[in-house]
């Protein structure tokens, strides 16, 4: 099943390509996993590249290109953003606080 947006349910274990670069982490709110944040992915000059609707574990990923990205979350409890570096291929982990 998918969200209203398209992408795929958010959430759970993937098998990763040594060729594949994936940007995954968690949505939280003082220390507590937040589920339904739209969560973007801008590109190193800002623009909107996609959007996933965190799980109810408040998990997301994103499969993407190497290079600077930064995630946003965005959540009726507050907002919140991440800078990743993806060098290379692999699973690329961060975390992103809502306040």
């Amino acid at each position: 099943m998918s969200d209203s947006c398209g992408a795929p349910v958010q959430g759970g274990s993937i098998d990763v390509s040594s060729s594949e670069t994936v940007l995954q982490g968690k949505v939280i709110a003082d220390g507590t996993p937040v589920g339904g944040a739209f969560v973007r992915l801008l590109d190193s000059t800002g623009e909107f590249t996609a959007e996933v609707v965190s799980s109810p574990e408040g998990d997301f990923r994103f499969f993407a290109a190497p290079g600077s990205w930064t995630v946003r979350a965005l959540h009726r409890t507050g907002n919140g953003q991440a800078d990743v570096s993806a060098s290379g291929p692999g699973v690329h982990s961060l975390e992103i606080a809502v306040a």
